[in-house]
């Protein structure tokens, strides 16, 4: 990693306070500029979070925010409406309140004198949802937007459903996160020390956990159609630079948007990297000099100068080699590959069915706790995050083998499963792993996909199966650059539970799959295509910049004096009860300049017995407290549980927040929602 100091124009940075179009609310927002932009003006960048600009985000921030200013930039950071330290009460995630304030923010920071009129946005995950999700709201202003591990389809591709099936694992996790995250109170600091705490105070009273909300929609209804671009793809005029990790649940995203925006306005790159900004250089590597890449689009689309970004290949795909099995790699073996359409004339349809020899039925009734060995939803970076060897897996699944491979065998897109089944039961799952196995029977997770039976013919309806009736389901599996190697073989995995990913049914029944009449799908890539020309005036290998940032904030990270698995996996005898217990491990606890001790601890807890679906249980538990010296010591305190009938969910949460030891608001909440298609 390379730090910058010294940039071509000196940065100054100012906290202001913007309005919004009620008159009422103002938002904070941290604006880092070069000194003489009233004299030289410069186009703008908005970051818009809800996760605390003053301390949560501050390291990142100071990693990038300040080098786009030294590069002519207003680089902005923006908390939403309701936390950090803007007014207002926190709404729903991705909100109309929330899009018309960011919508409020692009204007009037085109129409400040130090601006040139023209901004961009930019953002990872919750940032970089609601840049797409502004972009179609397409404020005149707004020309660029780059958006990272984000999502256009907020049903089928968030942290709440997957293939119409709840995501038990992050369903509840990011409900609890979120509820914890959303306590926080503003800064003093900032907002004064005689305002903070009614601030405090009315938002906490505005509080409802966003679990209710997310599991009263179980169907793709119009409150998931809000905010998914995907509904309507001509509605984004600014360009579209689009950027995922192959390890993020989000990367199919950038296989969509190049697949539907014009050539003229769009550019995806994918990485091996986590649900992570691909120059922090957190596992699994190789990190790129992101921010350089960067500044080529928005010099591009703010400055009009020709960069040479829109004669880079429509998709640059990181193409992973063959790995063992490991839930870490410092950096994944591999080569950038690009394609100039999507999809792409370079890769064909390979269909492998997966019968074989086998004709006869194959019952598929897994245990409950299948799934344990998915890794985590969200891989950070961690020691622990990615999925370790799947033979434990996949010998709770119902396998289908290849022969060894011949040669070399390359993929890059979605692959596809399609089944001919019957289901024991009118609701059922069937989940689709593909592993890469080694002559010494390792098996590498490559891709997998899921898909609620009941929302087979649609996620907008649920048509439960009947019994007896054999029916072909064809589902996409997440999407994938792989190389599978001679020798080793294809499998592909199948099972009817996917604990905790998918929160199981209620009625534990079994699939009847017909191998003959059922096949794996290949989106196989010609090696050929990638060979460069040279003298001819062809493009050159696919290479970016090393990583380079502004110099890192000085904050001093604190561990616990006894170090705890991020990921425990416990099983009960006598209870036939298997438990997960993880911590996210967002960052822990930290010091920061100006001496805010920020103190985080979480807790996820997933437990199940084997043979019974409504024994599951996830709770989630936050405890967050901000200090600084005696003046100023506010905690967090939270805890949420799912659990469910065969007929209703059960939600419980409960907060207390207090100041100085003293309680502030302490709050619980109680609900059940029919379980409709979940």
């Amino acid at each position: 990693m390379k730090y910058r100091e010294h940039f071509d124009r000196q940065v100054v940075r100012e906290d202001v306070w913007i309005p919004t179009r009620d008159g009422r609310t103002h938002l904070h927002a941290r604006i880092w500029r070069p000194t003489d932009a009233e004299t030289d003006p410069v186009p703008a960048l908005l970051e818009y979070l809800p996760y605390r600009k003053t301390d949560w985000t501050a390291p990142r921030d100071a990693q990038r925010h300040p080098w786009y200013a030294g590069h002519g930039y207003a680089s902005v950071r923006v908390d939403i409406r309701g936390h950090g330290d803007s007014e207002g009460t926190p709404g729903d995630e991705y909100d109309a309140q929330e899009l018309a304030d960011g919508v409020d923010v692009v204007n009037w920071l085109a129409e400040q004198p130090w601006c040139t009129g023209k901004v961009g946005m930019f953002g990872i995950s919750w940032g970089g949802f609601n840049s797409l999700q502004i972009a179609a709201l397409a404020p005149e202003p707004l020309k660029a937007i780059v958006t990272v591990c984000s999502t256009d389809d907020r049903y089928d591709n968030d942290v709440h459903y997957t293939g119409g099936a709840v995501l038990g694992i992050d369903m509840l996790a990011w409900a609890g996160t979120m509820l914890a995250f959303a306590a926080r109170p503003p800064d003093p600091t900032s907002v004064g020390e005689d305002r903070w705490l009614p601030m405090w105070r009315e938002r906490l009273e505005a509080l409802d956990p966003f679990l209710h909300t997310w599991l009263a929609h179980q169907q793709r209804d119009d409150y998931w159609r809000h905010g998914s671009v995907c509904e309507d793809y001509t509605a984004i005029d600014a360009a579209v630079l689009a950027v995922g990790g192959w390890n993020d649940p989000y990367r199919d995203t950038v296989l969509r948007l190049v697949e539907h925006l014009p050539d003229d306005r769009v550019r995806g790159i994918v990485g091996p990297w986590s649900h992570q900004y691909p120059d922090r250089g957190l596992p699994p590597g190789p990190a790129i000099g992101f921010l350089q890449e960067t500044l080529r689009w928005w010099d591009q689309h703010l400055k009009g100068e020709d960069t040479g970004v829109m004669r880079e290949p429509k998709l640059r795909a990181w193409l992973n080699d063959p790995v063992p099995p490991a839930t870490s790699y410092d950096v994944m073996p591999g080569r950038w590959v690009g394609d100039d359409n999507w999809p792409s004339p370079s890769v064909s349809w390979d269909e492998r069915p997966l019968g074989g020899t086998v004709a006869a039925p194959v019952l598929v009734r897994s245990p409950q706790h299948t799934g344990l060995d998915a890794g985590r939803f969200f891989p950070f970076g961690n020691a622990s995050d990615l999925p370790p060897d799947q033979r434990e897996e996949d010998g709770r699944s119902v396998c289908f083998d290849s022969a060894p491979l011949d040669g070399r065998v390359e993929i890059l897109g979605r692959p596809r499963v399609r089944l001919r089944l019957d289901s024991a039961a009118p609701r059922a799952h069937v989940v689709a792993r593909v592993c890469d196995v080694a002559p010494d029977g390792s098996s590498t997770l490559v891709t997998r996909g899921v898909l609620n039976l009941l929302s087979r013919h649609g996620r907008d309806r649920a048509v439960e199966w009947t019994p007896g009736t054999y029916e072909t389901v064809e589902f996409e599996l997440n999407g994938i650059g792989y190389a599978f190697p001679p020798g080793h073989r294809i499998r592909v995995a199948v099972s009817d539970t996917y604990w905790p990913w998918v929160w199981p049914h209620g009625e534990r029944g079994r699939l009847t799959v017909l191998p003959a009449d059922s096949a794996l799908l290949l989106p196989v890539r010609d090696p050929a295509s990638d060979e460069h020309e040279d003298e001819h005036g062809g493009r050159g290998p696919i290479r970016f910049e090393e990583p380079e940032q502004a110099p890192p904030l000085p904050v001093t990270y604190e561990w616990p004096a006894e170090e705890t698995p991020e990921r425990l996996v416990t099983y009960d005898v006598a209870k036939g009860e298997w438990t997960l217990e993880v911590d996210p491990n967002y960052g822990g606890s930290r010091v920061y300049p100006d001496g805010l001790r920020y103190e985080e601890s979480a807790r996820e807890t997933y437990r199940i017995r084997a043979d019974d679906p409504l024994s599951a249980v996830a709770v989630s538990e936050w405890t967050i407290r901000l200090r600084r010296g005696d003046d100023w010591d506010a905690e967090i305190m939270t805890r949420t549980e799912l659990r469910a009938t065969a007929t209703e969910f059960i939600m419980d949460s409960r907060m207390e927040t207090r100041a100085d030891g003293e309680t502030v608001v302490k709050r619980a909440w109680h609900r059940t929602t029919p379980r409709t298609s979940a």
